[in-house]
């Protein structure tokens, strides 16, 4: 769970899609751990009458993919198929805001319960866990679901509308729970070892007798919130702890607003936004989902003649630099220099598409606007 290479590993996972009004990409990058652990799930119409539906997720796994990676492969099916979902029955029509979000609940529990099933199969062979944070959008209604220290948020009208509570140990709730169950909190994290007090798997941490499923050490209970639709609803961002490590909430909606106004590329937004974060020195695995609304941010032709004449203007100082600064490949130099002209910082040529990315992005993210 700490280990980590000696440079990142910068390939990228990418998909997009479009489809019930929406559009989505997203990015994932191993980034400086020795494993990938994350995973993500994008479904655009869902089965057993829920066409006009979609489902969006991104799981944050720690101590081994494996749950993970099931999660990505099931969740959404326990979700979608247990009675409490359709309110107690099977029959068509619109499931009510309190039947999907006790279905979802359920979901949870019984994938969580279905995964130790497994594991004790293989005789505890499995000891990973994940986090999970996801959006179910109906027609209606946005359902923000979360378990762990991953986050969701929605952009609307131009500003930070909701964002998901990460499940932190030292909680006051959380640590209520923990203590409870006869654990501690040390150093922020649940018995001094684990950094969350909610996630699927992770049973070492769900052997208490006595207790229930949502009383253990670690619960697998999701926080569900359910927001109506507007018209000015922008784009949700869901994203692993990678990500938000580095970037705030208000900091993350504004650098994604600039880059939909230069282009409708939004897996091209997502490496962005990938890139971005490693360079502010995120050492995680980074994965984004960015789903865009209608009303998400057209392009506009001042911006980008703008982001033209900033790139030419990046290029130019690098270039200018590399004239009499020797070369380096560390861009931590280089971003400083262009920052503030420093004259006696190394510069290094021409960079690399996800380097002249971080140029761009270090301007947007940390300089006013020039």
């Amino acid at each position: 769970m700490g280990a980590f290479l000696d440079k990142p590993k910068m390939e990228k996972h990418n998909a997009h899609g479009e489809g019930n009004s929406l559009r989505y990409g997203l990015s994932s990058m191993q980034g400086w751990r020795v494993e990938m652990e994350d995973a993500h799930t994008a479904v655009v119409g869902l089965p057993n009458g829920l066409n006009a539906w979609s489902f969006f997720a991104v799981y944050d796994g720690h101590a081994g993919s494996q749950v993970a990676r099931y999660c990505c492969e099931h969740l959404l099916e326990h979700i979608t198929s247990n009675p409490d979902f359709r309110g107690g029955g099977g029959g068509g029509g619109e499931p009510s805001v309190e039947s999907v979000k006790s279905g979802i609940r359920t979901g949870f529990l019984q994938i969580d319960e279905h995964m130790r099933a497994i594991s004790e199969k293989k005789h505890g062979a499995d000891r990973s866990g994940s986090t999970a944070v996801g959006v179910l959008v109906s027609p209606r209604h946005i359902y923000f679901i979360n378990c762990g220290d991953s986050r969701a948020l929605l952009s609307r009208a131009g500003r930070v509308h909701f964002f998901t509570q990460d499940h932190k140990p030292s909680n006051p709730l959380e640590k209520e729970r923990i203590q409870n169950a006869g654990g501690s909190v040390m150093i922020q994290r649940v018995n001094g070892s684990l950094a969350v007090s909610r996630a699927l798997g992770d049973f070492d941490y769900k052997c208490v007798h006595g207790k229930g499923p949502t009383e253990q050490l670690v619960s697998p209970e999701p926080e569900v919130y359910e927001i109506e639709r507007s018209t000015a609803d922008e784009f949700i961002i869901l994203a692993c702890d990678g990500i938000w490590d580095v970037m705030a909430n208000e900091e993350l909606c504004d650098f994604v607003r600039s880059r939909l106004e230069v282009t409708e590329d939004l897996e091209k937004v997502c490496n962005e936004i990938v890139d971005t974060c490693l360079y502010k020195g995120s050492r995680d695995n980074m994965s984004v989902v960015l789903v865009c609304m209608p009303g998400a941010p057209k392009v506009s032709p001042e911006a980008v003649k703008k982001e033209a004449e900033l790139d030419k203007y990046l290029e130019s100082r690098v270039e200018e630099g590399v004239s009499s600064r020797p070369y380096t490949t560390d861009l931590t130099h280089t971003a400083p220099t262009i920052r503030q002209g420093c004259p006696d910082a190394p510069v290094q040529a021409k960079p690399p598409d996800s380097e002249r990315t971080f140029l761009l992005s270090f301007r947007r993210t940390r300089l006013p606007t020039w």
